[in-house]
């Protein structure tokens, strides 16, 4: 669903407010990577949900740092490159981008962000 909101925004700057592609790319990444955050605690991750003060925020923030940071940069740069240095048609691009950062970040996500709390066995006396 995040790659489809992804595609949708970066069409609608650049065609509809003429925005660059590049530029576009970063906007849209922010407001993706908010929207699967979301999305991930409530259906992907749900079980590795802590209902502990603060917690929401420090996911919040190892996701920007993570899935965050992979997405605007790696989606940037290779739109940069693909649509206004190499001339690639605009939606094969954010296509490209788009698959070429999810595994990345569905590994930083998994392993990091929503990491299984360690099971603690106690030992019976």
């Amino acid at each position: 669903m995040g790659a489809s909101w992804q595609l949708l925004l970066i069409w609608a700057l650049t065609k509809g407010l003429h925005v660059a592609a590049s530029v576009a790319t970063a906007i849209a990444v922010e407001i993706v990577v908010l929207h699967n955050f979301l999305w991930h605690e409530r259906f992907t991750w749900p079980e590795r949900m802590t209902k502990a003060t603060g917690q929401r925020s420090i996911r919040l923030a190892r996701f920007h740092a993570g899935n965050g940071l992979v997405s605007l940069i790696g989606n940037t740069i290779l739109m940069y490159w693909l649509v206004e240095r190499l001339k690639a048609p605009l939606p094969l691009s954010a296509l490209v981008a788009i698959l070429a950062c999810s595994l990345v970040n569905f590994l930083i996500a998994d392993r990091w962000v929503y990491r299984p709390r360690p099971y603690i066995r106690i030992r019976e006396r």
